[in-house]
This record gives C-alpha cells, sequence and structure tokens, in this order.
C-alpha cells in the first residue's frame, strides 16, 4: 500500500454488524451445501419442488409414486428424489417441436 493512502474507518452499531456477519455465514452454508450438492452430482428435491416442478397436484405426484413413474427415496413421512431422475423423466417424456 502507498504510504500516501488514506484508508477510511467506518463505524457501524455493533447490532448491525452481528445481522451482518449472521448474513454473511448464512450464504456461506448455502454456497458450501451447493457445492457439496454438485461435488456429488447427486441433488435431492423434496416433494414440495418436484411438485412445483412438473406442475402437478399432491393428488398426481401421489399417483406418479405409486406408479413408480420416477424414482424417489423415503424417510418417514419425507420424501426426496434426485435432480438427476426427474431430469430423466422429464427428459423422457420431452415432446420434440418440428424442427427437432
Amino acid at each position: 500500500m502507498n504510504s500516501n493512502t488514506v484508508t477510511p474507518v467506518v463505524l457501524v452499531p455493533q447490532s448491525v454488524l452481528d445481522e451482518l456477519i449472521q448474513e454473511v455465514k448464512a450464504v456461506k452454508e448455502i454456497c458450501m451445501n451447493r457445492f457439496q450438492e454438485n461435488k456429488t452430482g447427486e441433488e435431492w428435491l423434496s416433494s414440495e419442488e418436484v411438485k412445483s416442478i412438473l406442475g402437478v397436484s399432491a393428488k398426481t405426484w401421489q399417483k406418479y409414486r405409486n406408479e413408480k413413474r420416477i424414482p424417489f427415496s423415503q424417510f418417514g413421512r419425507k420424501i426426496y428424489v434426485k435432480k438427476a431422475d426427474l431430469d430423466a423423466f422429464m427428459e423422457k417424456h420431452k415432446i420434440k417441436g418440428r424442427n427437432d
């Protein structure tokens, strides 16, 4: 650093600093989780996320599971689907356009 450079000092209330630190930690955790998911190549989606992506009702999603259209894992009442399996399902049911 140049000896003639002035470094500004900013004063902020402790509560603002604490809140900022918490937000940075939350963002860091989200990033680390995304990194881990991408590292393993296996992101898991909840039932709510799957229903939203497919645009189906809870009843239709239940029917898809009963018919074993999409592989899923269940732990107690929680149901999860690998993103890769959902992508494969979507690709399998893709209707090609005239130019495809």
